[in-house]
């Protein structure tokens, strides 16, 4: 094989050049989508790319949806068997007050019991009860404050286990439609 054997070189451009090219293109290509998708329904153009990609649909936040949950304050040491405060409530009503400022946010207050024979209801002989009566016990303390409107809070049957205690939740419930 000899010198001849081989094609000589072709003037060009290097080929980093042309990447570099490709590149700049997709930037100004990337930058006019960008200004041209400011002037159009943006649910539209998300819900076209979606769609372009076979992704599935987003369902809408409904009025129903369970906010999420940011923040928590407890009324802790029940007595055993009794629904009654163990202490003022006012420290809790003081967060509650501070924290439903916001009128995006809802509260969830879930009552406990710890569990054993001696904490449970004395009528029914239920801990699930007792638990019940001590979120409401709660609720009624926040509603005497007329710091919370009753559509903001929420007790729910979900009990503390190993807990003399009810817990109240802060949800942040977003943009209502």
């Amino acid at each position: 094989m000899t010198i001849d054997d081989f094609p000589e070189e072709t003037p060009g451009r290097p080929i980093w050049l042309m990447t570099l090219a490709d590149l700049a293109l997709l930037l100004v290509g990337f930058f006019v989508f960008v200004q041209a998708a400011q002037h159009l329904d943006q649910k539209a153009l998300a819900k076209g790319i979606r769609d372009g990609f076979g992704a599935p649909a987003i369902a809408p936040i409904a009025a129903t949806a369970e906010p999420m949950p940011v923040a928590a304050a407890a009324m802790l040491n029940f007595a055993p068997g009794s629904a009654a405060l163990p202490a003022s409530p006012a420290g809790l009503i003081a967060w509650a007050r501070e924290v439903t400022r916001d009128p995006r946010v809802t509260l969830k207050i879930s009552g406990g019991s710890d569990g054993s024979a001696i904490d449970v209801d004395a009528d029914t002989g239920s801990g699930a009860v007792l638990a019940a009566d001590r979120a409401r016990t709660v609720a009624a303390a926040l509603a005497r404050a007329k710091i919370v409107a009753p559509g903001r809070m929420t007790i729910v049957n979900t009990t503390t286990a190993n807990r003399r205690s009810v817990v109240v939740t802060l949800g942040f419930a977003g943009n209502r439609q």
